[in-house]
């Protein structure tokens, strides 16, 4: 990407918030992921990170980073649309790093079609496993591990209240990820486990690239915003960050966005 995003790879500074915990992050070799997986890393975390094997380069560069924080790094390549696979990284997830604390349901497709004549089937169907049957999947999967403390997070958008017309399966998908933070909020929160979410405006990540977002759209990407440019990961690390420290004890069905000054969840 020119520019190349910033995930905090130089800037961001840690101050122990998150010592000793264990963190699974889907989505983990680029975008917010990547940038919240070395946030949690200089934070005091171990972090296991997921990516499609196709993203390996990247993936190696944010295992590299986990450790020059001193962190215990996992890498777990895989297509998230298959269920037996997203029960074998939380598996070897638990098993590499000792437990499991916090787990950010990151990962997503988006790819921009004008017209919803122009979404196939295979389009539709791609998108809703990653984004909706994959975070189910794996947070049926994680749960039997996370004792009272623990949190999950997840990554929606500003798109699942402010749609753009060309996002017709991606704008739905973020939609129910709101609404399944505050669900599983009410019913995790007896057990002592927080849910909550983050709700990006226009960030600078690979999602917009590849298929996201149209060339003319990629040339004033951010630009209608108050703030008049697109954020960078690293601009919401701390964001991921509050969310699965301690200190946010009383944070459960919350979205927090970061969108510029456009509008709010």
């Amino acid at each position: 990407m020119d520019p190349k995003p910033d995930h905090g790879e130089s800037s961001y500074k840690g101050s122990n918030r998150l010592a000793g915990r264990k963190a699974l992050i889907t989505g983990g070799d680029s975008g917010m992921g990547r940038a919240a997986a070395i946030a949690f890393a200089r934070e005091g975390a171990d972090v296991a990170i997921n990516y499609l094997p196709a993203e390996e380069a990247d993936a190696k560069e944010v295992v590299a980073l986990i450790k020059a924080a001193g962190r215990k790094a996992v890498a777990i390549p895989g297509d998230l649309r298959e269920e037996s696979f997203c029960q074998r990284m939380v598996a070897e997830a638990v098993k590499q790093l000792g437990g499991l604390d916090i787990l950010v349901n990151n990962a997503a497709r988006q790819q921009t079609r004008a017209s919803i004549l122009d979404v196939s089937s295979d389009d539709f169907d791609a998108t809703m496993k990653t984004n909706i049957y994959a975070p189910f999947w794996t947070t049926k999967a994680a749960l039997p591990h996370l004792k009272p403390g623990a949190v999950i997070i997840a990554t929606t958008s500003e798109q699942s209240y402010d749609p753009s017309a060309e996002l017709y399966d991606y704008a739905q998908t973020k939609a129910a990820t709101t609404n399944y933070v505050k669900s599983l909020a009410k019913q995790l929160a007896p057990k002592g486990i927080r849910v909550n979410g983050v709700a990006p405006g226009p960030i600078w990540t690979p999602l917009q690239v590849s298929g996201g977002a149209t060339m003319e759209k990629l040339k004033s990407f951010g630009g209608n915003t108050p703030m008049g440019r697109p954020g960078q990961p690293v601009e919401l690390a701390s964001i991921y960050v509050q969310l699965a420290a301690s200190d946010a004890s009383y944070a459960t069905g919350q979205i927090y966005g970061s969108s510029g000054g456009s509008g709010n969840p």
